[in-house]
């Protein structure tokens, strides 16, 4: 399996089906899925058709979200990275998209906002992307901060699927401080 990063207490590599055990504990939970639609997977089945989808994102964008593994227990913790939307989602398209998501076990440990700016390194300056948006439920407190903190701005509130959402960008000038 490809490795893509590796931070200080964090391994990012691609997502494959022996990572099924993880992507189950992670999308089965309903806190995780608390500001993602409420709908998390019921059996492994459906985290298995996960994997696949991310799989293919590889093949078809080579792109997709990648495993957060950490280093000191080599534990499958959840994913993060970059994703290229094809569909359009607040009046844009073909954009490359952050995310993560961790297991609740690791939530607090600084985890999601290590690998999102590890994220946004790779996607600036080995992708040479012109910029990165990503999307925040607007009560998601957690994941509004992260991505302030790594330096995304928040560029407007929208409503996706009835909800309000915060849309963030960065340029690869404001990565580099040009």
């Amino acid at each position: 399996m490809k490795i893509f990063l590796e931070t200080n207490r964090l391994i990012l590599r691609e997502i494959v089906l022996q990572d099924i055990d993880g992507m189950f504990e992670l999308d089965a939970d309903p806190d995780v899925h608390k500001y993602l639609g409420n709908n998390p997977v019921k059996n492994k089945g459906e985290a298995e058709k996960n994997i696949d989808f991310i799989r293919q994102q590889y093949i078809e964008n080579n792109i997709g979200r990648w495993a957060v593994i950490e280093k000191d227990s080599n534990n499958f913790i959840g994913w993060a990275g970059l994703k290229f939307v094809k569909e359009e989602i607040n009046r844009h398209i073909n954009y490359y998209d952050l995310g993560y998501r961790l297991i609740k076990k690791y939530w607090g440990k600084g985890y999601a906002t290590e690998a999102a700016k590890a994220s946004l390194a790779y996607g600036f300056d080995q992708l040479n992307l012109p910029e990165i948006i990503a999307i925040a439920d607007c009560d998601n407190i957690g994941s509004n901060k992260i991505l302030t903190k790594i330096g995304l701005k928040r560029i407007e509130e929208f409503s996706l699927k009835g909800v309000k959402h915060n849309w963030y960008r960065l340029s690869q000038k404001d990565w580099h401080g040009s």
